[in-house]
């Protein structure tokens, strides 16, 4: 399965669409410093709900990256924070070059495009979330101007040039924290929908290698960043299965990185089945147990089918230490057959997230900005007004964060989150949400503060009391003093302010001795956040 029949037929659509502008914005990034490395199951409990800017940097026109080319409007800062504040802490942001790669044998990425990339990482990056980069649409054979093919004869000049593009990308990168995360390519096959193909599979292989070794050499911390690579187009069967997938060696990172750790990750994609996830006609509109209808239920790639695939990554990759990254999944409108349709779009997020979250996966939603008949869109790109809370408040339930259309119901949440009771009123109001996830004798909790109030906090406190025998050992998006008992975070430099209605996520690294619950006695600049 490969989702480009999805992308082809939305981006014909989206091509028809007025093209739209906004003003460009700029947000300081976050210090390299501020990030405690994570290992696997620590990051993906931090990484919480994922979404895609979809159809946007990897958007082109003749094989020219443009931003707006599929009709999406300009990326804008406000935007993202829209994004955020609907609850999503990672946002995947596919980019295509293309046309924007000079000439060998430099084969120079355009300087404007390189910083516009990086104006829209700052959106996110500089807000505090995880932010994902990769190379998208440069390896589909569809995409004029495409050129990373892996069963195309000129493999030593691909390599040359996949090399070149990552070596400038990396260095533009190179003083973000962990925060930021590069994915080595989308989607990348030989475009026959059969089993792996030799020696295609060897050159994704050989491609996904120097990616890793090309980072790990532009140094800072690129050294000890994770790195996302992916299999054969994606796909779990192929990726997990015995067909040629090969774990790139990391023999340049930093040694800073404990010697039974492992800071690489595995990207797959997951649309099954196909004939709800993405067919654009009215046949299958309905999917899981709560499906009323037999005849507009798939016969195959149920909860069981999920279950099983999601399995597998963990068998396969989990459990050596390699977290597994669902970078793409969802389901489109088909509304205007069955006006049932979007609770099973729900269902089927809220179960693909909780079962990867079961085994030991990261997600982010497939957004590709387009609302109504076939469309993936959970926001209006223009306004920033969600348009599937449902959705949303489905992603945020798998994932065990309350959602943000009932603010002052009891979340459905895991047993290692506990939520913050009601907020206090007043000039910093606040609610504080945790999401611990405990091993033996340690712990990381990811705290999210939301200002409740009327007006903007400029510069905040939070203090709160560990339980005993907890002791920080580091921490992110904060400072903390002292490391136990009753504790202070302190904004950093890129989160003091909190808008109204917005929110920041900060988090810290503990041991425990047995005790590992969450802290309580929460309050931001002395109000009571209960």
């Amino acid at each position: 399965m490969s989702t480009r029949m999805r992308r082809a037929g939305l981006a014909f659509i989206a091509a028809t669409m007025a093209l739209a502008g906004a003003a460009y914005g700029v947000t300081r990034p976050a210090a390299a410093d501020v990030v405690a490395q994570l290992n696997g199951p620590q990051l993906v409990a931090d990484m919480g709900a994922g979404w895609n800017l979809g159809n946007t940097l990897e958007a082109n026109v003749n094989g020219v990256p443009s931003e707006t080319a599929w009709g999406n409007p300009v990326v804008t800062q406000a935007f993202i924070d829209k994004v955020r504040a609907a609850g999503f802490k990672t946002i995947r942001i596919p980019v295509s070059y293309l046309g924007h790669i000079g000439a060998a044998p430099d084969y120079t990425v355009n300087a404007a495009w390189l910083n516009r990339i990086k104006e829209v990482v700052d959106y996110a990056h500089g807000r505090g979330l995880y932010v994902l980069i990769n190379m998208h649409g440069d390896g589909y054979k569809s995409v004029s101007g495409s050129w990373l093919i892996c069963d195309a004869a000129s493999q030593t000049a691909i390599r040359e040039k996949y090399q070149k593009v990552w070596q400038q990308v990396a260095t533009k990168f190179a003083g973000y924290n962990d925060h930021l995360i590069f994915e080595s390519m989308n989607e990348n096959f030989d475009g026959q929908y059969g089993n792996p193909t030799q020696p295609c599979y060897s050159n994704i292989n050989a491609y996904n290698q120097i990616f890793v070794d090309t980072v790990r050499r532009t140094g800072g911390t690129n050294a000890s960043r994770w790195l996302l690579v992916p299999g054969w187009n994606t796909n779990i069967d192929y990726t997990a299965g015995n067909y040629g997938f090969v774990i790139p060696t990391d023999q340049y990172r930093s040694s800073t990185i404990p010697a039974g750790e492992q800071r690489l990750m595995i990207s797959v994609h997951y649309y099954d089945p196909w004939d709800f996830a993405g067919t654009e006609d009215g046949t299958i509109t309905q999917w899981g147990p709560n499906a009323t209808n037999p005849a507009k239920k798939s016969v195959w790639g149920q909860e069981d089918f999920m279950d099983g695939q999601l399995k597998k990554m963990r068998d396969t990759f989990v459990t050596r230490g390699y977290p597994v990254f669902v970078g793409e999944y969802g389901s489109i409108d088909k509304t205007t057959y069955d006006s049932t349709n979007n609770r099973y779009r729900a269902d089927y997020a809220r179960t693909l997230v909780a079962t990867a979250k079961k085994y030991g996966a990261a997600t982010a939603y497939w957004d590709n900005g387009w609302n109504g008949q076939h469309g993936f869109g959970l926001f209006d790109r223009n306004s920033g007004a969600v348009t599937q809370q449902g959705i949303i408040d489905a992603i945020m339930s798998g994932i065990g964060t309350q959602p943000s259309s009932s603010p002052s119901a009891s979340p459905s949440v895991s047993p290692s989150v506990s939520p913050s009771a009601s907020p206090s009123t007043g000039t910093g109001a606040c609610k504080v949400t945790n999401a611990v996830n405990a091993w033996n004798s340690g712990l990381t909790n990811s705290v999210t503060i939301a200002n409740t109030g009327a007006t903007a906090i400029n510069g905040w406190k939070l203090t709160f009391t560990l339980a005993s025998g907890q002791a920080i050992t580091s921490g992110w998006s904060a400072t903390y003093a002292p490391a136990s008992g009753a504790v202070t975070a302190t904004n950093v430099s890129y989160n003091g302010s909190i808008p109204a209605g917005g929110s920041v996520s900060i988090g810290y690294q503990a041991t425990h001795t047995g005790n590992a619950a969450a802290p309580t006695g929460f309050t931001l600049n002395g109000a009571t956040c209960s």
